[in-house]
């Protein structure tokens, strides 16, 4: 017998109560049952993001939220500044030229941390309508000061909006929407709520409803706050996903404290594991996001060798992406996972790396 361990940072394993409603006969998504459902989804989603706002209910990745935000919140033509420290930060970048804004990169080595001080002089150069920040950098393992990045921004641009990617930080480390000074904020259900990929979430505090336009048709968001108001999606939605995050939800907000701190736990012991084994971690110790380790592959070694001697063991792994394919590896306890599947991904992790250096 061997255990199926999915060890990467997203999709990850499925929370069990997300699996037995998901099981569920399929409900139709116009019914008064989905709206009740649906409204009280986002209910708990407003509490994960601590936003006094509201959030809005996309089905599509959470890229699909992160394009959504800047179709609706920016008009053509604005100037946002993305600093740029790893692929999906690069992909706000990318993202942000395709839905026609004027974008001014920050560019640093992926791994580095984003810190008030490397943004100041961006600040300072030219006049700005917007910032993108990523919260936490999955392909860098790096978890960046996102209230201290948007606190700096809005004492130079008081009426600027700050748009965060929190896709692989939300319910895994402390997010706070308004309260950090950031306007809006991407996420979705594949991450930290431990449910499938399918739905992606548009957190939108007070003051970006009120600048909200209407731009793009799926991703409109003018008209998707006009039926999610009503209990329902503007188009058909991933309506059983959605009965999935709310379970979770629910289970989750009453002690998301503990949840994040066991988040926290589980990662440092894969760390722990990887520098007794001799392994280099890529990000330092403060600045590391509970939502994955990533560590430098061993001088004679290649991802390849190590991604197979996972899988034989029922295990999934993920690579280095963009200048770190081939340099890096990435373990993610994200999913459903306690301190003792830790234990156990490190004991896996001595096993291998004894085997392959043997």
């Amino acid at each position: 017998m061997m255990r199926s361990r999915l060890l990467t940072p997203g999709p990850v394993s499925l929370h069990p109560l997300a699996m037995e409603i998901l099981s569920r006969p399929q409900v139709h998504h116009r019914s008064s049952e989905a709206k009740v459902h649906f409204a009280r989804t986002r209910e708990l989603l407003a509490g994960a993001f601590a936003t006094k706002g509201e959030v809005l209910i996309l089905t599509g990745s959470g890229t699909a939220a992160m394009e959504a935000l800047l179709l609706n919140l920016f008009a053509p033509g604005e100037r946002v500044l993305v600093p740029v420290a790893g692929k999906f930060s690069e992909r706000w970048a990318e993202i942000a030229r395709a839905v026609g804004l004027s974008v001014i990169t920050l560019d640093l080595s992926w791994g580095d941390v984003v810190t008030p001080e490397t943004l100041e002089p961006m600040l300072l150069a030219e006049p700005l309508e917007g910032l993108l920040l990523t919260h936490s950098e999955t392909s860098t393992g790096v978890l960046h000061p996102l209230q201290a990045l948007a606190e700096a921004f809005k004492r130079h641009y008081p009426q600027g909006m700050v748009i965060a990617d929190a896709i692989s930080s939300l319910m895994v480390s402390p997010f706070e929407l308004e309260s950090w000074s950031v306007d809006a904020a991407a996420s979705g259900s594949q991450k930290g709520l431990m449910c499938p990929p399918g739905l992606a979430f548009a957190a939108l505090s007070p003051r970006a409803l009120s600048k909200l336009g209407g731009r793009g048709y799926y991703l409109n968001l003018e008209r998707e706050l006009q039926a999610q108001r009503k209990g329902q999606s503007a188009y058909t939605p991933a309506i059983n996903v959605i009965l999935a995050v709310e379970g979770v939800l629910e289970r989750l907000l009453p002690r998301q404290d503990q949840h994040m701190a066991l988040k926290v736990e589980v990662n440092e012991r894969l760390y722990a594991a990887g520098v007794r084994a001799g392994l280099k971690p890529l990000p330092p110790g403060e600045v590391r996001s509970p939502a994955t380790t990533a560590f430098w592959i061993p001088e004679g070694l290649s991802y390849d060798r190590l991604r197979d001697a996972f899988a034989v063991r029922g295990a999934v792994i993920a690579g280095g992406q963009g200048p770190l394919s081939g340099k890096i590896f990435r373990i993610s306890l994200m999913g459903y996972a306690d301190r003792y599947d830790a234990d156990a991904v490190a004991g896996m992790l001595d096993e291998i790396l004894a085997e392959l250096a043997a």
